[in-house]
């Protein structure tokens, strides 16, 4: 993956993010999930956002480079992973919702210990369990550490120059655009976006 991949709109990365793939290496072995769903997440324009009111300690990584994770304790009692992604000068990140097993799916299952298999990843708090992400990944670079902990790739069947010059992916199948869910606030955006041939997806 490259960085300028995730340099431009923070909708339009929430859409072409479907279909990659998340790559985590842990001490029991690797994990390799494929992203089926998404939410977009902007600055001072998007009244759901972290980042709607300014920079705080909090959320200080939404405003920096691209290609960073964002993760975040909510309820007191989950973390949720979203990826840094914006046009040079704005803010945003995309928050990963869910996303399908590819490989590891039994380290998945110990992760996520008595859910049934449809249950894995089907939501942001299940994907950071099953992937080990805890807020000790705040602040790491997806694109260049060279431990390579947890990675960012394109879909198996796309390449870099597989991409026009927007950095658009060729679009096989359609996704699926909605507003976002678990809001107050910026309901109208349909800034969420969802596999139409997922076989994981959270409630409506």
């Amino acid at each position: 993956m490259e960085r300028t991949f995730l340099e431009q709109d923070t909708v339009k990365v929430a859409e072409l993010l479907i279909g990659c793939h998340l790559v985590r290496q842990t001490k029991n072995g690797l994990i390799r999930v494929q992203i089926t769903e998404t939410e977009a997440y902007k600055g001072s324009e998007d009244p759901a956002s972290h980042a709607y009111r300014g920079m705080t300690p909090r959320n200080q990584v939404m405003f920096g480079e691209v290609g960073v994770l964002y993760v975040y304790f909510i309820y007191g009692m989950h973390f949720c992973m979203n990826i840094v992604a914006h046009e040079p000068g704005a803010v945003g990140a995309v928050l990963i919702r869910g996303a399908v097993p590819i490989e590891g799916i039994e380290l998945m299952r110990t992760n996520r210990a008595g859910v049934p298999d449809k249950a894995l990843l089907n939501g942001p708090a299940k994907l950071t369990q099953a992937l080990e992400v805890t807020k000790e990944l705040n602040g790491y670079d997806l694109i260049d550490d060279p431990e390579r902990r947890l990675t960012l790739e394109l879909p198996p069947t796309t390449s870099p120059e597989s991409r026009d010059k927007t950095n658009k992916l060729p679009q096989t199948k359609k996704n699926r655009r909605t507003p976002r869910i678990g809001i107050s606030s910026g309901t109208e955006l349909l800034w969420r976006f969802v596999a139409v041939d997922s076989a994981t997806r959270c409630k409506q």
